[in-house]
């Protein structure tokens, strides 16, 4: 008789025996609360949650492009180095690669159509054994942000800055009296790359620059430097005015250039010995504090109307002068 009310329980949920299978969670077995409903942000596989995802997404993707581009970041250390840059488009490109412009890749975009610069290109890459990397186009868009790559991206890899002591030390070595030339300020890489031309063909030891608001050794620089940027070394000063300070107490002379120099650079002694050369920006010229810090200010003689030279066409004149004088010593 047990058995069978037993049973009759079973098929009969709602009996006066109690029940103990379907209650649907009125009775003292019944589930229990979890608290208010978490937002849509916090629920897995909610379409907020989605959105929120890849809006992240997009800004990590576009802080990591930016990195790429910039071809010059933050000095990490003793002769640190700057970020990867990405050189697009096919006249870019073949430019950069024939200039000699150092690379660690060359992605080219699946199925493209070649033409002339594509074949020199490939080209190039092949002779310098610059490995090619076939890529989807929506690959190479993600890569530059955007840009018309026309099929073609140069990934050049992070530049190794010197310190500024190893420029002393470069001319120890040579048993020479040091010859530095610094810029103050100079945010066009093209003017970077024709100093660092300049100095290495009139015997210089390195080229020092500040380390923010300043050109950086971007693919643009080694271009114009025709090559003498893997030859001459590169410092980056974390504060300029502290590098020439730091340089007055190893024994150099610091001489800046200015339209209102005191002497003419025809007349100057001191670039027959341990000396630096600061040059400035076109437009604003020397900061302050590198003005005063300077032991001398000179001047270019200019008899035609031009009011100021660019930092490489400056840098040029004075690196001469200074050969120059070296040579009759």
């Amino acid at each position: 008789m047990a058995g069978n009310s037993q049973r009759r329980n079973r098929r009969n949920p709602g009996s006066k025996k109690g029940a103990s299978v379907g209650t649907g969670g009125h009775s003292r077995k019944a589930l229990q609360g979890k608290g208010p409903t978490p937002r849509g942000e916090e629920r897995k596989g909610h379409p907020k949650q989605r959105a929120a995802n890849a809006a992240l997404k997009r800004e990590r993707d576009a802080k990591s492009r930016a990195g790429m581009r910039r071809g010059g970041g933050p000095r990490s250390g003793r002769g640190g180095a700057g970020a990867a840059e990405l050189v697009v488009g096919r006249n870019s490109v073949v430019e950069a690669l024939q200039g000699g412009v150092p690379a660690t890749a060359l992605y080219v975009q699946q199925f493209i159509d070649t033409d002339d610069r594509v074949r020199e290109a490939f080209q190039a890459a092949n002779e310098r054994g610059i490995p090619l990397m076939e890529a989807p186009r929506p690959q190479l868009d993600q890569m530059t942000g955007g840009l018309n790559h026309q099929g073609l991206v140069l990934q050049v890899p992070p530049y190794e800055y010197a310190h500024p002591d190893d420029l002393l030390a470069e001319a120890a070595d040579a048993g020479q009296d040091a010859l530095i030339m610094a810029l103050d300020g100079v945010t066009d890489s093209r003017n970077l790359g024709a100093v660092v031309r300049s100095a290495a063909a009139f015997g210089a030891h390195g080229v020092v620059i500040p380390e923010r608001r300043a050109a950086g050794m971007t693919a643009g620089a080694w271009k114009t430097s025709s090559g003498a940027a893997a030859r001459l070394p590169v410092a980056r000063a974390t504060n300029l005015t502290r590098a020439l300070e730091a340089y007055q107490k190893a024994g150099l002379m610091v001489v800046g250039l200015a339209a209102d120099g005191e002497a003419e650079i025809g007349d100057l002694d001191a670039l027959t010995g341990p000396v630096v050369i600061v040059a400035g920006s076109e437009g604003k010229g020397l900061s302050r504090l590198v003005a005063e810090t300077c032991d001398l200010l000179v001047r270019i003689p200019m008899p035609g109307q031009t009011e100021s030279l660019n930092a490489g066409v400056a840098a040029g004149i004075v690196l001469y002068e200074a050969a120059r004088l070296r040579a009759k010593r």
